[in-house]
Order: C-alpha cells, then sequence, then structure tokens
C-alpha cells in the first residue's frame, strides 16, 4: 500500500497554507501600481505638502525636527491602511463574485484560512512600509535608533489592522459596507493616533482620548525605533496591540468557523 501524499504534517495542512498565503501575495503583487506605488506616492505628497506648510525643517517636536517626526507616522499610517485593505477586499471581492466556495472546498480548516489571510496582509503592510522608507531616503534624513522596536511594532501594527479587515469583510456584504468601515473606523482612527502631533502636548482630555485609541500605540511605538523617545512606555503599547490581535484572533476564527456569511 502506498504511502499517503505527505500534504498534511501534524495536522497542519503546510501545503495548502503556503498555497493559500502564496495566492493572496500574487493578488497584490500583480495590481502593485495600485496596491504598492499608490500608498508611496501618497506618502510622497503628504510628507511634501507638511514639509511646505511647516516651513521645512525649521519646526521640531521637542529636540526632533517636525519632518524627521512626521515621517515614521506616515510609513505606519501607510503600512496599517494596506494590510487592512488587502485582506478586507480579498474577502468581499470573493465573496460578491462568488469565488469564495473556491477557497472553501478545500481541505483547509479555519485556522488555516486565517493565518494565509492575515499573513497576506501583514506582507503587503510590510512592503508598502519597505519601499517608503526607501523611496523616502533621498527627501528625508530618517535616523535608526532602534531596530527591533520597528520591527515589532510594524508587524503588530500590520496583524491588528490585517485581522480587523478580516473581520470587515466577513461581516461586509457589499462595497459600501466595507467603506464605512474604512471611513469611519480606520480612518479617523489613523489620523487622529498621533502621525501628525505629539499626544504629550494635548490637553489632558484629549490626550486621555488619544492614549484610548490603540492606533496610537502603533504609531508611537513604531516612531521610537527611529527617533528613540515615545510618549507612552512601550510595554503598554505592546500589551495592547497583542491582546487586541488575539482578541480579534479568537473572534475572527469562530466567524470563519461557524461560516457566518461566507456559506450559503
Amino acid at each position: 500500500m502506498s504511502a499517503p501524499a505527505p500534504r498534511i504534517i501534524k495536522g497542519i495542512n503546510w501545503i495548502g497554507l503556503y498555497t493559500m498565503t502564496r495566492k493572496e501575495v500574487a493578488r497584490y503583487s500583480k495590481v502593485y501600481l495600485q496596491t504598492i506605488v499608490a500608498p508611496i506616492v501618497t506618502t510622497l505628497l503628504f510628507y511634501l505638502v507638511f514639509s511646505v506648510a511647516m516651513g521645512g525643517q525649521g519646526r521640531g517636536i521637542g529636540d526632533v525636527p517636525y519632518m524627521t517626526f512626521l515621517l515614521p507616522g506616515l510609513v505606519m499610517m501607510g503600512m496599517a491602511q494596506n494590510a487592512f485593505a488587502n485582506t478586507s477586499s480579498s474577502i468581499i471581492i470573493a465573496k460578491i463574485q462568488g469565488s469564495i466556495v473556491d477557497v472553501l472546498m478545500p481541505p483547509l480548516s479555519a485556522g488555516e484560512l486565517l493565518t494565509a489571510y492575515t499573513l497576506g496582509g501583514i506582507l503587503r503592510g510590510l512592503s508598502v512600509g519597505f519601499f517608503n522608507v526607501l523611496v523616502m531616503i533621498p527627501f528625508a534624513h530618517l535616523p535608526v535608533a532602534h531596530v527591533w522596536a520597528i520591527v515589532v511594532y510594524a508587524v503588530l501594527g500590520c496583524t491588528l489592522l490585517a485581522l480587523l479587515g478580516i473581520l470587515a469583510g466577513v461581516w461586509a456584504e457589499k462595497f459600501d459596507h466595507l467603506a464605512g468601515v474604512t471611513n469611519f473606523i480606520v480612518m479617523p482612527l489613523t489620523m487622529l493616533s498621533g502621525t501628525f502631533y505629539a499626544a504629550e502636548h494635548l490637553s489632558p482630555p484629549f490626550a486621555a482620548l488619544a492614549h484610548a485609541n490603540p492606533f496610537f500605540y502603533m504609531i508611537d511605538g513604531f516612531r521610537y525605533g527611529f527617533i528613540g523617545h515615545a510618549d507612552m512606555p512601550l510595554h503598554i503599547g505592546i500589551a495592547m496591540l497583542a491582546t487586541l490581535s488575539v482578541g480579534l484572533w479568537v473572534a475572527t476564527l469562530a466567524m470563519l468557523k461557524s461560516g457566518y456569511k461566507i456559506r450559503a
């Protein structure tokens, strides 16, 4: 009797997981002008506009030039938004086109599907961040103080938004629903996360609101990796982002297992 194909090893369909992840990466790689280049152009335009509006390097946040302070926030903002966009669009498009059945029929567990979708969102977010920094090198001085913080907060931020994108994609029944999540949750939280200002300069009530925003900790920790200064203790940010990611993982896993809005 012939041995079974080594497709499923130790209870995990490694080949299926790899194939699904590769599919997600190929999906955004084939339209790189929209998924990679466009976010870079947006970041560059933000940077140039604020450079003119703030008088170039003439102003600062503490002892850090404002434009040096601004850039890590812009990069993290682009990473987060694209991690969300990748997973949410992948699921909602598959649901509307009816091709979601092609994802549900293969021998992939809910956990494997969730992992593949999440990895696809993380990789797109990290790709946007890497090329953003690369493109901005000729235009801006960006010091690197702590590489570990850059990596940890980049991965945590992309993971959180990728999972939020999966949750939104499963819940949404049409693009209008997804646009509502983007316009009324993701964008406001991103724009009010301290990307353009230091929360420590806000009045106490507004500072408290900023500190309740998980996106603030993504920006704050990621910026710390470059300039060596953070508004809040790093362990608080890591704990909050990790806890929220675990919570979203549990919620999305339960939704996928139950077939909520993805099975007829």
